[in-house]
């Protein structure tokens, strides 16, 4: 089993008010479209330099992850605090380097699918798509605010990272296929969170915005695999 799960919960972005009866609705209803599209194209980009990570590190000694993995960790609190400086380049740079390290890290994982079961990579790609766009969707089209899911589901990861931990200690039946389901039902809801998020932010919080995002579909993806992929 691995815990590796990775999360980042970037501060609260601003909301934008309701469209209003004289005509504001356009404006509003603009912003947001432009907002959505600087996002996922964000998103976009990242998966790029994820998959080109991967390429690259494909062949590297499995030890060096974890250099990649600290990297990666940095770059995501960096941007943060780029993005609230408003050094919007840094911080898309940043988001950029955090894909790239993610892929150099997880490089011989997933060479290690592709040579025991190639089909499980594919399977999960495909799967994760549907999984985050029917999940995004619901969450960007609910109008109610849901940051009160923000607690429970914060505590609901580490719960999952300390079940992740007493599985290397100790033999649990079936703990892999209990660890990828639980994990899916907590970015499931953490992936209707910051399209939630998304709906309500400024152009101003895109990059961390899309950092999360990322993260969501890149462990959901993950969990993914490992059910199809698992027994290889």
């Amino acid at each position: 089993m691995s815990t590796s799960t990775i999360s980042q919960r970037p501060t609260e972005a601003p909301t934008h008010s309701e469209p209003g009866a004289d005509g504001s609705s356009t404006i509003t209803g603009n912003r947001a479209r432009a907002v959505f599209g600087n996002v996922m194209g964000l998103v976009a980009l990242t998966l790029g330099c994820l998959a080109l990570g991967a390429y690259i590190g494909r062949s590297l000694a499995g030890g060096i992850g974890i250099a990649f993995f600290l990297g990666a960790f940095a770059c995501a609190f960096g941007l943060n605090i780029a993005s609230k400086r408003g050094q919007d380049q840094l911080a898309t740079t940043l988001l950029f380097g955090l894909g790239l390290l993610f892929g150099l890290a997880l490089g011989p994982v997933l060479s290690s699918y592709a040579k025991a079961d190639p089909a499980a990579l594919w399977q999960a790609a495909a799967t994760t798509g549907v999984f985050v766009a029917c999940l995004g969707a619901l969450g960007y089209a609910t109008r109610r605010d849901l940051s009160s899911w923000a607690r429970p589901l914060l505590w609901a990861l580490v719960a999952l990272l300390v079940f992740g931990f007493i599985g290397i200690l100790v033999s649990i039946p079936d703990a892999n296929a209990i660890w990828s389901v639980a994990g899916l039902v907590i970015f499931g809801g953490l992936t209707i969170f910051d399209f939630n998020r998304l709906r309500r932010t400024g152009i101003e919080s895109a990059v961390p915005i899309a950092a999360s995002i990322f993260l969501d579909v890149l462990n959901v993806f993950l969990f993914v695999l490992q059910l199809f992929g698992g027994r290889n």
